[in-house]
Parts: C-alpha cells; structure tokens; sequence
C-alpha cells in the first residue's frame, strides 16, 4: 500500500510538478489559426492558473487519502487487539467448563436412577392422566427417552472436554503474541484463522449440547415433580408399580423427594450459568466473522500472504 502511494506520488509530480513548461507546449496550439473559436483566446496566463489550481487541488486529495489509508500491518495490530478481547470471554467460559462437565456425568448417573420411575411411571400413567411421560407424551417410550439422554449427556462430555482442551491453546497463543516480532502479522492471521475453524466451531458444539442437556433436565424434573406430587396425594401410584419399584414405600417416597430436589438444585445453578456462557458465545461468533473478513484484507494487501489468497 505504501508503494503504491509512492508510486502515485511520483507519477503525479511528473505530471503537474511544472505547468509552465505544459503552457509553453499548449501556448502555440492556443494561438494557432487551425479552429476558430473561443478557446483561441485563452491567455496562456490564465492556462497556468487553472493547472496550477488543479494540481493544488490534486495534492490535497492525496493527502487526504493518505491520511485515510491503513496498512495490513496496523489492520494485523487492531486484529491481536481483538483476539485479546475475544480471549478475556474465552477465559471466563473455561471457569463454568468444569461445572458444566460435572454436572453432565452427574445427571449422566441419576438418569439411571430415574429409569425406575420412569418405568413405573408409564404403568402409573394408564390411571395417573396427570403425569406427564418426558418423551413425546407417550408413556412407552421411557426406554428410548432414559437411552436417548445417555448417549446424548456422553456427548456433551466430549465436548465439553475437547473444547477445554482447544480454548487452553487459543489462549496461550494469545498470550505468546507479540508485536514485536517480525512475524507478527503471520502469526496474528494463522491465529484468526484457528478462532474461526477450531476455536468458534467447538464453542457452537458445546452451546447446543448444552442446550439439549438443559431440555433433558426439564423433562426429567418436569416428570419428577408431577410424579412427586401425586404419590404425596395418593397411595394408589405405590399400590400399582411395587413390582416395579421392589423396595419400600417410604424409602421410595423419601428417594423420590429427595432426587427431585436436588435436581431442581442442580439444574438452576445450571442454567444460570449457561446464560452466562450462551452470551459470551452469541458476542464472540460475530466477532470471530469479523477478524476473519479484515483478515482476509491483509492477506490481500500484503505481498507476504499472498501465496495464501
């Protein structure tokens, strides 16, 4: 960029830099009797006033694209500048990372435990019409449901645990950053593009797992609520699903009440802080886009990137 300016420069000091000398070449034609008209009268004075005017206006121009202008290597600067910022959210998405996957393989293991229910509940549910079966409604499908959210609560574990991994090495990156190397702008580029392709694809794989783990935990609570609800009400739930439930009524009925609770615990503090990390997604994917178009600005105005364009 800067080059070309000069080369702008020089080009238009060739061609304005001295209109004198342009007047003494157009004072003959000026004079001429070839065409009659106007233009015939023209004092080469006034010829050399309107060149001079336009090429002062010219200049001005020039400086005012000048002072415009941007080169790739202050675009690569304002890009790191961003990719710090980005990298303050990413740090605080990690703090809730560890709570997420804990709570995960806790769910994991409790929706084992609500199998039973769940079972029971699809026999309770032929005269219980209250009880809602969190799976479509239909009460017979509490195997696939229990089956569904396991395989589903393993793969947000997984990605849970790859995106740790995958934004540990974005910050570092970040962090190694500096300016003052000589490829700075080189490694400012390889890092958006690894925001863009690694960094932002596994951030979306763990919003929507996590998503799905949130409506998993609404209908297990949502039917544990309702069931904890009726058998407080009744003893017929107790007096139809003993084969079942092969334990107990009141140690059932205490197991019952206390894994809704905590449930109901858990998936609150959940969900609070899946807000959190939800916002810091839906802030960093617009910004991740935008490093990567000014980025692929550099790339074409630097000559250094372009065996990468």
């Amino acid at each position: 960029m800067q080059v070309k300016t000069v080369v702008a420069l020089s080009l238009l000091a060739l061609t304005f830099a001295s209109p004198s000398s342009y007047a003494q070449d157009a004072a003959p034609a000026a004079v001429a009797p070839v065409v009659a008209g106007p233009e015939a009268a023209i004092p080469p004075e006034q010829v050399i006033a309107s060149l001079t005017k336009e090429n002062a206006l010219l200049q001005e121009r020039l400086k005012t694209l000048e002072s415009c202008s941007i080169t790739s290597t202050e675009l690569a600067a304002r890009n790191g500048k961003r990719l710090k910022e980005i990298a303050l959210d990413v740090r605080a998405q990690r703090q809730g990372m560890a709570d997420f996957d804990v709570y995960v393989k806790w769910m994991s293991g409790h929706v084992a435990g609500y199998s039973k229910y769940l079972a029971a509940g699809s026999v309770a549910a032929r005269f219980a019409k209250v009880l809602p079966i969190p799976y479509a409604g239909q009460a017979s499908m509490f195997t696939k449901f229990v089956s569904d959210a396991a395989v589903s609560l393993g793969a947000s574990s997984v990605s849970l645990n790859k995106y740790l991994a995958t934004s540990q090495q974005f910050v570092a990156r970040v962090d190694a950053l500096d300016p003052a190397r000589p490829n700075h702008a080189q490694e400012v580029s390889d890092l958006v593009r690894f925001a863009d392709q690694d960094l932002l694809k596994g951030m979306l794989e763990v919003q929507d797992r996590l998503v799905t783990t949130s409506q998993l935990t609404t209908s297990s609570l949502s039917f544990l609520e309702s069931l904890n609800h009726y058998v407080g009400s009744t003893d017929q739930y107790w007096a139809k699903t003993k084969a079942l439930l092969k334990s107990d009524d009141k140690a059932e009925k205490s197991f019952l009440s206390e894994s809704t609770t905590a449930l109901r615990n858990k998936a609150q503090a959940f969900n609070a802080k899946f807000i959190l990390f939800d916002a810091t997604v839906k802030k960093a994917a617009p910004q991740i886009k935008s490093l990567v178009a000014y980025d692929d600005l550099v790339r074409s105005l630097d000559p250094r990137f372009a065996k990468l364009r």
